[in-house]
């Protein structure tokens, strides 16, 4: 399957591109050689070819979530700059 100019003008118009004039035969040819290139692909025997689903046989491994206290209340306020006695002081925002 060939695209022609026409072709290229529409599928433009569809994809709300502006194509000047002289790039509608730069992208008719790219568009035919991604057209060809399917062809190609499409042409090749996949019989008995499992479909893939990822790149590599790795697969992800999740770990439970819980909630763990890491960092004692303590430790983290004795590493803030200006603190109260259980949060943070920071400037005030609201006027």
């Amino acid at each position: 399957m060939k695209v022609n100019k026409e072709d290229v003008a529409r599928i433009a118009h569809l994809a709300r591109l502006e194509l000047k004039p002289e790039k509608v035969e730069d992208m008719q040819e790219s568009i035919n050689k991604v057209l060809d290139w399917m062809e190609a692909l499409n042409a090749v025997d996949t019989t008995g070819v499992e479909p893939l689903v990822h790149m590599t046989s790795a697969m992800n491994h999740f770990r439970e979530d819980v909630a763990k206290q890491e960092l004692p209340r303590e430790k983290a306020l004795a590493l803030g700059p200006d603190v109260n006695e259980a949060f943070f002081k920071v400037p005030q925002v609201i006027e």
